[in-house]
């Protein structure tokens, strides 16, 4: 391992090379120093150019940190993620064609870096069947990309999908202590990402591993147990005494696991609003001992509102950057959690995803249409992408789609049990057609998938492949407040029911009690 200046490491990145950089959304596990010379260094000397980036997960605080400050003319010739929505200015270029993208489920991308490392010619899986990344649909391709990355093949009379493995130039990665021969930890960070497997990647590619880290230790004083990536597999590292746990937290014990945070530092109870609404109605679908996913948006408010009602312990709640167990951060700082059982490496929570070990999933939605098909990455204006939400429901065996009928200009009022409509959303969010399916109904039925779609005032079910409503919340009209509002005209329950009047009521709904599994 060579030690040197992070300027000196962002030029020996060659043009042409594709460029792999670790960590998560806002800022975990991110080596930012080495975004932030990068562009620095393209924009005073117009090298290295014509790369292909690469990561897993969004790297930004959907404003202009991250890969929205690589939108370089030039610097990139294609880019391969999950969610570029994360990254506005980078995603302007792709809109305008002046980069290559492709948009990838989250897992598949974690996943792959094994795949590379282990030399095999790709990955092979069911997630993504019937969707937007079906090559029978976009492949994935996004802006002027053209290259098929995406096949469909069979195997023991199955349809799966095949992501082609490609070699990885340079992998950089990210963790907190790096001692003099090489070895890297990560005891302060928030995420383990595929630090290791990008490593092995990047290796057995032939190509250049660069860390960064927040300190040095003298070699042998590191505990073996706490190495991550063995030095033998970093070329080149440089140290950043002022990196932060993520874009917006220095750091947090309770992040990283080194403590636990009291039940007393609840904070002040979430404003009762149509995302509280919604986020407790989703959590009364959770039953005891479910090990659960909770996405981002609405969704990860359930978290908070499992806490408050102290029924967080008696859930295993997941993340999809490994947090397993505790309660998952919410606002900018997802992805994180505190008070785990374990935070595990990214490809391995998939790899438990896309089994079928999780017993339920909340995932916020865009648009859903009458075939139950839910659009989460593609919105008018602005691209965006699905993150870990195509693995994340492909397999679970209940899911809950949450968010509000309509939208733009929605305002209610909510007190005494009720929800009233002050003013109506422009927008309806039940179409007749998705603009791109990040989940299939059609799969969904024919795996015998639970769902049902959760908003502020009506609840609906697929059943049998039919979009159906099942509950509207006390003083709507189902027909004028809800099919009204839809574009497309859904299935009734015989028996309509009403939607739990504790949603609707200040002051915790007091589910402890009565908590429990199935019946």
């Amino acid at each position: 391992m060579e030690l040197i200046g992070v300027e000196e490491a962002v030029l020996r990145v060659t043009d042409g090379a594709t460029v792999m950089v670790s960590g998560s959304g806002a800022g975990h596990s991110v080596p930012q120093k080495f975004v932030d010379t990068l562009a620095e260094v393209f924009a005073r000397e117009g090298r290295p150019r014509d790369l292909t980036t690469v990561r897993v997960v969004g790297i930004g605080d959907f404003a202009d940190r991250g890969f929205s400050q690589l939108a370089l003319p030039g610097l990139m010739r294609r880019t391969i993620g999950s969610n570029i929505g994360n990254e506005p200015r980078l995603g302007a270029l792709v809109e305008q064609g002046s980069i290559e993208a492709y948009s990838f489920p989250q897992g598949v991308l974690s996943q792959l870096c094994r795949e590379i490392a282990a030399g095999r010619p790709g990955l092979i899986t069911g997630v993504g069947l019937d969707t937007y990344v079906d090559p029978r649909h976009t492949g994935g391709k996004q802006g002027s990309a053209t290259e098929d990355l995406v096949e469909v093949i069979a195997l023991d009379g199955r349809e799966w999908l095949f992501f082609k493995a490609f070699p990885i130039d340079v992998a950089v990665i990210r963790g907190t202590t790096l001692d003099e021969e090489g070895n890297l930890t990560m005891e302060d960070e928030a995420v383990k990402g595929e630090m290791l497997a990008m490593a092995m990647a990047a290796r057995n590619s032939g190509g250049v591993v660069i860390a960064q880290a927040k300190r040095l230790a003298q070699r042998h004083s590191l505990p073996a147990r706490s190495v991550v990536v063995p030095g033998a597999l970093i070329d080149l590292a440089y140290l950043d005494p002022d990196q932060t746990q993520t874009y917006v937290t220095e750091h947090s014990p309770y992040y990283s696991g080194a403590l636990r945070r009291p039940a007393s530092d609840g904070g002040d109870p979430l404003p009762l609003d149509v995302r509280k609404v919604i986020a407790r109605r989703s959590l009364l679908e959770f039953h005891e001992g479910d090990i659960c996913n909770l996405g981002f948006g609405i969704s990860q408010m359930i978290g908070a509102v499992a806490w408050e009602e102290g029924i967080a312990d008696r859930l295993v709640l997941t993340v999809e950057q490994g947090i397993f167990g505790g309660v998952p951060a919410s606002g900018a700082d997802g992805g994180a959690g505190f008070n785990f059982q374990a935070m595990i490496d990214q490809p391995s929570m998939f790899d438990f995803y896309d089994g079928g070990g999780l017993d339920i999933t909340s995932l916020s939605f865009a648009q859903i249409d009458r075939n139950g098909n839910v659009n989460v990455h593609r919105f008018p204006g602005r691209l965006r992408g699905p993150g870990g939400f195509p693995n994340i429901s492909a397999r679970t065996g209940r899911i809950c789609f949450v968010g509000t009928l309509t939208t733009s200009g929605l305002d209610v009022d909510i007190s005494d049990g009720r929800l009233t409509i002050v003013s109506e959303g422009s927008v309806p969010k039940f179409v007749a057609e998705v603009e791109e399916v990040s989940f299939s109904g059609r799969m969904a039925a024919e795996r015998g998938q639970t769902v049902r779609y959760i908003t502020e005032r009506a609840v609906f079910e697929l059943i049998d492949g039919v979009v159906t409503l099942i509950e509207v919340a006390a003083g709507v009209d189902p027909h004028a407040d809800v099919v009204a509002q839809m574009g497309f005209e859904p299935a009734i329950a015989a028996e309509l029911g009403t939607m739990d009047k504790r949603v609707f009521t200040a002051g915790p709904m007091g589910i402890a009690a009565t908590f429990a599994g199935p019946q």
